[in-house]
C-alpha cells in the first residue's frame, strides 16, 4: 500500500498525520480480505473536513469495493 498525502490536499501535517494514521488502520483491519494487489491512496482536499468516523466509514467502503471488483476481474 502506498499514501499520497500531499501538501496541497492538507497543508497541515497534522491533518497529513491524521489522515496517514486512519488509512494505516483501516487497512490493517482489511488486509487479510484484499486480495494481493498493490494498492496506492491519493488525497483528496475534501479528506480533511471529515470526521474520523466519516473517513472510516468512507474507506470501509471502498475497501470493499476494491475486493469487489478484484473478484469480478477474477472470475471473468
Amino acid at each position: 500500500m502506498g499514501l499520497a498525502i500531499s501538501k496541497k490536499c492538507a497543508r497541515l501535517a497534522v491533518e497529513r498525520h491524521r489522515l496517514k494514521r486512519l488509512i494505516r488502520e483501516s487497512f490493517r483491519t482489511v488486509r487479510t480480505e484484499l486480495p494481493p494487489v498493490d494498492v496506492v491512496i491519493l488525497c483528496r482536499p475534501a479528506a480533511t473536513t471529515l470526521t474520523n468516523q466519516a473517513a472510516q466509514a468512507a474507506l470501509d467502503k471502498l475497501w470493499q469495493r476494491l475486493i469487489r471488483q478484484c473478484a469480478d476481474s477474477s472470475s471473468a
